[in-house]
């Protein structure tokens, strides 16, 4: 979760979108929008990548626009590479019109408001984006995952939660995008950084302002919580993220490695043991620890169980070179803590939680932190839990191709889970095929 998200380019959570189409595309003046279509649903159209944009819809489903030689735009299904049969006009998208699968499209106008703020030693970048009209409204503060992208570029929910009636304030974290400072893991500094997104948000919006609170993701599940305990707040949401430490999510990570290949408790245990040899490096701020991580390698690279070894931050240090682990990854994990235990801040908070979790996530396994918040339930706290089945890291379904996952879609009822607990309602009774613990 917070450590393979850095090295692959897999999706990061309802939220990314790359980065700016290619000059030569001619689609050149669209820029990220979200667009009001005939018949009153809504898509959300962003540059992907060089020469592509992506669309989401608050259904959940998604593409990635390729242009034709006609001029045209088709789409491929979710991170498939398979045609969905959806045909886009974005010859006009610059004067603020589309044409998404021959429907019209205008796109909406949002109040929104540019801005810096001073957190410690660092100036970040920040968004407020709020839904047309005057009224209070609730705010929902992105925090980042792990990622070292610009969320001011790259995060969808910026326009899709305000088409929906709901504020958002979006920052780049410091060391990222527009964002000064240096880029850290260190859960307290990012805690701190997100605290004054909070502060200055509440300030922007002044008498909008109504019900206000986090949505963390991956590793903001675990800033979130942290940043909630400062106060100010009236809920935390939680995405794909953990009630354990990164080197226990390492180390559950691996079990489901071996346990999902149909391998027993004797691969389990060996798999653990490459882990212990690399978080051992990891623990150590990547200096020392590579002898004995290549002893314990070579001693079962020869069976058939190794192929699968996987985990988090394991699978970065055996797949990368030690020269590159050494010079690099002190820059990439710096502030990392590698044992951050979040129960502490869990058992105190009393702020009204929700967590979403996948039950397919082999990033971010989830069951040991399911038992630690069914348990903190149990002791009066107020969390609220979701877990969708057939949901990998980001709540994406997803269909398997050989060995690789590729993503198809979020949950059709995703979007409505995350307005109607940032209003305060009450959950609903179904979410699709979810489990829901109230």
């Amino acid at each position: 979760m917070v450590l393979k998200r850095l090295f692959e380019t897999a999706i990061m959570a309802l939220l990314a979108v790359p980065a700016p189409a290619s000059a030569e595309s001619p689609a050149t003046a669209c820029v990220a929008g979200y667009y009001r279509l005939a018949d009153g649903s809504g898509i959300d159209i962003a540059p992907s990548g060089e020469g592509h944009f992506r669309w989401r819809r608050l259904d959940g489903t998604s593409g990635l626009l390729s242009l034709r030689p006609d001029g045209q735009w088709s789409s491929t299904l979710g991170w498939t590479d398979r045609d969905d049969g959806k045909i886009v006009d974005l010859s006009d998208c610059g004067q603020g019109r589309i044409r998404f699968a021959g429907m019209p499209g205008t796109q909406e106008n949002f109040p929104t408001r540019e801005t810096h703020f001073v957190s410690g030693d660092a100036q970040l970048a920040g968004r407020l984006i709020l839904p047309a009209g005057r009224g209070a409204v609730p705010i929902v503060i992105l925090v980042h995952g792990s990622e070292d992208s610009s969320a001011l570029r790259t995060y969808a929910l910026q326009r899709m939660l305000p088409a929906q009636g709901i504020g958002v304030f979006v920052y780049d974290k410091r060391g990222t995008g527009n964002s000064k400072g240096l880029f850290t893991h260190d859960l307290n500094q990012l805690a701190t950084d997100a605290r004054a997104a909070l502060a200055t948000a509440k300030s922007l919006a002044g008498t909008r302002a109504g019900r206000v609170g986090y949505y963390g993701t991956s590793q903001g599940g675990w800033t979130a919580p942290l940043a909630a305990t400062r106060g100010g707040v009236d809920f935390v949401i939680v995405g794909y993220g953990l009630a354990v430490s990164p080197i226990a999510e390492d180390q559950e990570a691996l079990t489901l490695d071996m346990t999902r290949h149909g391998f027993g408790a004797v691969e389990v245990a060996k798999a653990q043991e490459i882990g212990a040899a690399a978080q051992a490096i990891a623990r150590d701020g990547f200096r020392s620890g590579y002898d004995a991580l290549r002893v314990v390698l070579d001693k079962y690279r020869g069976e058939p169980w190794f192929r699968f070894v996987r985990g988090n931050l394991t699978n970065y240090v055996i797949n990368t070179p030690e020269a590159e682990v050494r010079d690099k990854a002190p820059r990439l994990f710096a502030g990392i803590i590698p044992d951050y235990d979040p129960m502490p801040v869990l058992r105190t908070l009393k702020t009204p939680q929700l967590w979403i979790l996948g039950g397919d996530d082999i990033d971010a396994p989830y069951l040991e932190t399911y038992r630690r918040l069914m348990a903190l339930k149990k002791q009066g706290r107020p969390i609220s839990v979701i877990v969708y089945p057939g949901t990998e890291h980001g709540l994406y379904r997803f269909e398997v191709k050989g060995d690789e996952r590729l993503s198809t879609r979020q949950p059709a009822s995703l979007q409505r889970l995350l307005t109607g607990f940032a209003r305060g309602r009450r959950l609903d009774t179904a979410y699709d095929d979810a489990r829901i613990i109230r």
